[in-house]
């Protein structure tokens, strides 16, 4: 397996580290109280051209290889979760419109994305359906002047601030997907708060009541929006999730070899009690670890791999779960103080969490990935198994 990065690849890792440290991290913890982020941070961003990462480069955008995509994401999950949000789903929304869009839809939106003069959230999940997207209940019906969606879609991150919404509705009983712009007639966009994690990342609940799109609204056909629009989707937000998991992790890695070198306990540093050391040593094994999964997913979908989709379930659910238990050790070793409001390593257990419920919970993996491994094991011969 490569892992050895190019010299632009390393280049923009530094560049995006530098960017985190300087102008993401000093300032996260003050954005998840405040449950949001500031206009003045997303107009930097976007100048910056990071929104643009899933963008192609026709259109204004990045267009950054996979490696490169999940190296961006990594850094800013190891400053602020909330922050790798927004480049989760406004890529989703990106490489959505990228793929499937026609012409029109292209040139209307990607630009826009691209700078930053519209932001994209990705508006699937629903009361009753998260996992199972087969119990979509938000309808669309046809009309003369376009189409009329009522539902309601929730847990809708970013989508306080989003310009548009790639949202999913039953239409002549196939799933299709639609862009709805945000002051489309009918849409009510109302805040949520108080969630666990990622505060900053801004969720909303949608309701749309005979809610009047254009017909160029529609995004590919009927029939494609769930088995081809929002799953390539979902594949590019569960990778996206993997890496910014590693960048957690990291961040939890760091914050315990700093405060366990400064700490002393019964007369020695914390970083000589013994205990301390096998939680950082599962730490730092387990970030290497999901790290080399996530270049291997990246690597394969640069290649076009068939074998990607499984690479990148594999790094998602290795990477969220390495990135919860670090967090827990985290907290752990930094007793009291690390459950201090305010405290990152108590902000990064909350982030954590929600890590392994997002694009894919960890037990919907678990069984993906135990029947992956089931079907794997049919085609090769006992003899095969033995001596491989």
């Amino acid at each position: 397996m490569r892992v050895q990065l190019t010299e632009r690849q390393a280049a923009a890792r530094e560049e995006y580290e530098s960017f985190t440290r300087q102008a993401v991290a000093p300032h996260a913890d003050a954005w998840d109280r405040a449950e949001r982020l500031p206009e003045e941070f997303l107009e930097e961003f976007a100048a910056r051209g990071l929104l643009g990462a899933a963008v192609p480069a026709g259109y204004g955008g990045a267009e950054l290889d996979p490696i490169t995509f999940g190296l961006l994401n990594e850094e800013l999950g190891r400053g602020c979760s909330s922050v790798r949000s927004l480049v989760t789903v406004h890529g989703m929304a990106s490489y959505a419109v990228a793929r499937w869009g026609g012409d029109r839809q292209r040139e209307h939106w990607l630009p826009r994305f691209a700078t930053g003069g519209a932001i994209g959230a990705f508006a699937l999940t629903e009361p009753g359906a998260g996992s199972d997207v087969k119990a979509l209940r938000t309808t669309a019906r046809r009309t003369d002047d376009g189409f009329r969606l009522t539902g309601q879609k929730r847990w809708i991150t970013f989508g306080q601030r989003a310009d548009v919404y790639l949202l999913f509705a039953r239409l002549d009983g196939r799933e299709a997907a639609f862009l709805v712009p945000r002051d489309a007639p009918g849409l009510t966009v109302r805040p949520v708060t108080g969630m666990l994690g990622t505060k900053a990342s801004m969720l909303a609940e949608l309701s749309l009541v005979d809610c009047l799109v254009a017909p160029e609204a529609l995004l590919g056909r009927p029939g494609f929006g769930l088995a081809a629009v929002a799953a390539s989707a979902l594949e590019l937000g569960r990778y996206s999730v993997a890496w910014g998991c590693v960048g957690l992790a990291q961040a939890c890695l760091d914050a315990s070899l700093d405060h366990a070198d400064r700490r002393e306990t019964f007369g020695v540093r914390l970083r000589d009690h013994q205990l301390v050391q096998r939680m950082i040593a599962d730490m730092a094994t387990g970030t290497a670890a999901a790290r080399l999964l996530c270049q291997q997913a990246g690597w394969l979908r640069q290649d076009r791999s068939t074998e990607s989709l499984h690479a990148t379930w594999l790094a998602k659910y290795h990477a969220s779960r390495t990135a919860f238990r670090s967090a827990s050790d985290a907290v752990q070793v930094h007793g009291a103080q690390g459950c201090g409001d305010g405290h990152p390593v108590q902000r990064y257990l909350r982030d954590a969490k929600v890590m392994e419920i997002i694009e894919g919970s960890t037990e919907l993996q678990q069984t993906t990935i135990a029947e992956s491994a089931y079907h794997s094991r049919t085609r090769t011969t006992p003899t095969e198994r033995v001596t491989a």
